[in-house]
């Protein structure tokens, strides 16, 4: 069997985010991963770190939105597209719920969770997957392409 041949570049990055916040994007309900700065639009891989957070799991929102499901870490969990990053201008409303005052917003789309988690290290900062862990997640999202 031939091994695939993968885009060059950079089309694709990693965001990693503590449980409960990973499962909350995978079920589609959290649409905003709030930052301290602004990240490019693109495709991002949705990895769980080794922390949770568990002051979060007693907000109601999240405990709704996660209710029953399991809150794996240290994997790609799905992937994602940001379509847009903003700040909301001081004063107004959130954009969602979801989103913090001072941050900036990332606005998530096209949430694709993977069939089966992908151990993996990640950072905070947008970070770039190795060519096997990126083979992997299109063996799971065949349909997925830069």
């Amino acid at each position: 069997m031939s091994t695939p041949t993968l885009p060059e570049g950079d089309w694709i990055r990693g965001i990693s985010s503590k449980q409960p916040w990973t499962t909350a994007i995978l079920t589609g309900a959290k649409t905003v991963e709030n930052r301290p700065r602004p990240w490019r639009t693109g495709w991002v891989l949705l990895h769980a770190s080794q922390q949770t957070d568990r002051s979060a799991l007693r907000q109601p929102l999240v405990a709704r939105t996660i209710r029953g499901r399991e809150l794996l870490t240290g994997a790609v969990l799905g992937v994602a597209r940001i379509a847009d990053c903003h700040q909301a201008p001081h004063g107004s409303p959130p954009c969602t719920e979801w989103a913090l005052p001072e941050a900036w917003h990332l606005v998530l789309t096209d949430v694709h969770a993977l069939p089966l988690p992908i151990p993996a290290r990640g950072q905070l900062e947008p970070w770039a997957p190795t060519p096997e862990l990126l083979e992997q997640v299109l063996q799971q999202l065949p349909e997925l392409s830069p």
